[in-house]
């Protein structure tokens, strides 16, 4: 009876003895006997198969933990791990210690690599930064890649004199060259610094480098600036510019002003340029300045260049029965970096001429020499698309960027216009009139014409056509103009004729309602 009463509580271990009497109850003792042998194999299987199980879920879960916790393509820690290390980091300083600081670094033109290389040659940037940055700071400070071209260190138990000087051996470390795509690549980075505070959040501190990096990236290649708290008010107001920017776009309140250009030669009219403005309900017309870089980082650029290009393009079939326009009268549009990395611009502007009856020629798009420049293949493949529809192109700020002969030779552009910054002290500086003139030459040797923008007195307007400077604007001209205004000097036909017939002598207005740079 011991037996039945051990077997019932689950002890499968034991067994009933069978009696010499080898009954009928001795029968079903050995029948009980066999079925715990069965019931005790079936166990131990499960149990090694729920082990096995177990070591499964177990394994899985630590390749979980790896997927979460490491950057698969560079080995480093992810951001999931790099908040959780913050955390615990800044929990171990307690208040005594030295709180965690946060260093971010975004690779300069990554995308140009990409662009011009191939992904896979990007790739190879990323893995050696990856492997530069972690050699450099050593087995104390995490490593961590957050996106595509953006990295960070968090150095721990240190003053932040030391932190400043990893910083900067950081940068010298990734600036040698690396082999990627079959050449050296030199790569340079913006940093941004948060040092710790006691009780501060990782979200909090990594938001703060965020906005550091944002900051010297604004600054150029290759700078390094600490978080400071004028920093943190600067950002939300830009993020509050930015849902003002979005709105006023829905709502109808930016404009479009136009800015003659004049043929130097002749005199007369031979284009304007279309010039964004605002017209903010409490702060009156604003220029561009003052809300372009919020729009950019708000992703509305793409946005607003659509709208720019409606306006103006259906400003030119409005105009095209104006009865003063010249026959020959363009107008200008600048294209942004980011617009022409998109593949649907050209047949987007096709049909907007189609629209609205105007003739490629009839619309000139300017693009920035810097935008051309470090834009890579797709840059290159819109530029030759919109030439293709018969649009002329214009090199937009030359003489600011990367102006050589053997590029201007290439592109397929119809005038380069000089920036303002060249054209200041023209008419008082002789080593700023032999640099003009060099570069004019340049422009023509190249086979373009040359257009010159913030033109402010008569004698620069005058060194300008002794260079044989073919056109020019800026307010020695006019200031930009309201659609109203411009239209009216079209009608009164004076532009056409001899407004402008003798440079400089009848400007054609300053333009009450203008607002900010020549821009």
């Amino acid at each position: 009876m011991a037996g039945i009463v051990v077997l019932s509580s689950g002890d499968l271990s034991n067994r009933m003895e069978i009696s010499p009497a080898r009954d009928g109850i001795d029968a079903v003792t050995t029948g009980i006997n066999l079925l715990a042998d069965e019931l005790q194999s079936m166990y131990d299987g499960l149990e090694v198969r729920v082990a096995e199980r177990t070591a499964l879920l177990e394994d899985a879960k630590a390749d979980l933990r790896r997927v979460i916790n490491t950057d698969e393509l560079t080995g480093l820690a992810s951001r999931s791990l790099l908040r959780q290390t913050i955390t615990d980091a800044t929990l171990a300083a307690g208040e005594a210690g030295h709180p965690p600081a946060l260093i971010l670094m975004d690779l300069d033109s990554f995308r140009l690599i990409n662009d011009s290389l191939g992904n896979a040659a990007g790739d190879t940037v990323l893995v050696e930064v990856a492997r530069r940055l972690r050699s450099a700071a050593g087995g104390q400070h995490l490593v961590a890649r957050l996106s595509g071209d953006e990295f960070a260190v968090l150095v721990v138990g240190c003053e932040p004199e030391s932190v400043l000087q990893l910083a900067t051996c950081l940068l010298r470390e990734i600036e040698a060259g690396i082999q990627a795509g079959g050449i050296a690549v030199t790569v340079t980075a913006g940093t941004g610094v948060r040092f710790g505070e006691a009780g501060l959040r990782a979200d909090e501190l990594i938001r703060d480098a965020n906005i550091a990096l944002h900051e010297a990236k604004k600054q150029g290649r290759d700078k390094i600036l600490v978080f400071t708290r004028e920093m943190h008010e600067t950002a939300k107001e830009r993020v509050h510019l930015v849902t003002e920017v979005r709105a006023a776009l829905a709502a109808g309140q930016l404009e479009l002003h136009y800015q003659p250009i004049v043929d130097l030669r002749t005199g007369r009219l031979a284009g304007a340029e279309a010039l964004i403005r605002w017209l903010h309900p409490r702060r009156g017309l604003l220029a561009p300045t003052s809300f372009l870089a919020a729009a950019e980082e708000g992703g509305l650029t793409v946005e607003i260049g659509r709208w720019v290009l409606d306006q103006a393009i259906a400003q030119a079939g409005r105009w095209r029965t104006a009865p003063g326009l010249p026959p020959d009268f363009r107008i200008h549009v600048n294209l942004s970096a980011v617009e022409l990395h998109h593949n649907d611009l050209a047949p987007y502007v096709q049909g907007l001429l189609t629209t609205n009856g105007v003739a490629p020629e009839q619309v000139a798009i300017e693009i920035t020499e810097t935008a051309i420049m470090s834009g890579g293949p797709e840059v290159s493949r819109t530029m030759k698309a919109l030439n293709g529809l018969g649009i002329p192109l214009e090199i937009d700020d030359f003489g600011t960027g990367y102006s050589s002969i053997s590029y201007l030779r290439t592109l397929p552009a119809l005038h380069a216009k000089i920036d303002k910054s060249l054209i200041d002290g023209l008419e008082t500086d002789s080593q700023q009139e032999n640099f003009v003139g060099a570069i004019l030459q340049l422009i023509h040797s190249a086979g373009l014409g040359a257009v010159a923008e913030g033109i402010e007195h008569q004698a620069q307007a005058e060194k300008l056509r002794e260079f044989n400077c073919e056109f020019g604007q800026g307010y020695f001209f006019s200031r930009p103009l309201p659609v109203a205004e411009m239209t009216a000097i079209l009608a009164s036909g004076g532009p056409a004729g001899t407004a402008f017939t003798t440079v400089g002598r009848s400007p054609i207005r300053r333009g009450r309602h203008a607002a900010g740079a020549q821009t």
